[in-house]
């Protein structure tokens, strides 16, 4: 019984799926996402003066333990060696866009470590802000590349 789905075995029991053949590459993801606050919240977080104290690196931390520990938080991502994270926020008028970025070299992407990577961000700045900004909003979490390269 072939259900052409990737995660489901012959049984329709959910299933990893076998990647142990595919040739191990150099794979990069690179996520992006935005935290709308208010222009009091975005100048409090960069005067560091939210009580919690430096909201974003804080959001920095988190975000790349967050990478480290996908695999743990999505059922059906397999265990990756993760060589690099890098995250960066930038200001806009409207709050802070977030870019996670993520290199293995494996036999599978990092897509979901990436986009792990901006939401934890995100969540980490509205958990740390909440008492001053009633009105924050993420939005926009999505993949912008995924690139594989021989090692």
């Amino acid at each position: 019984m072939s259900s052409g789905f990737t995660h489901l075995g012959p049984t329709g029991a959910v299933r990893m799926v076998d990647v142990s053949q595919k040739p191990v590459s150099r794979r990069t993801a690179i996520a992006r996402g935005h935290i709308r606050l208010q222009p009091a919240t975005v100048r409090k977080i960069n005067e560091l003066s939210i009580a919690k104290g430096n909201v974003l690196a804080v959001a920095q931390v988190a975000a790349v333990n967050a990478v480290k520990r996908t695999d743990e938080l999505i059922p059906l991502c397999h265990s990756l060696p993760v060589q690099h994270v890098e995250v960066i926020f930038r200001d806009d008028p409207e709050g802070f866009e977030i870019e996670c970025a993520v290199t293995t070299i494996a036999q599978t992407g990092v897509e979901m470590e990436a986009l792990t990577g901006v939401a934890i961000a995100a969540l980490t700045i509205y958990d740390m802000c909440k008492a001053v900004d009633k009105t924050m909003e993420i939005t926009g979490v999505r993949l912008i590349s995924k690139k594989k390269e021989s090692p």
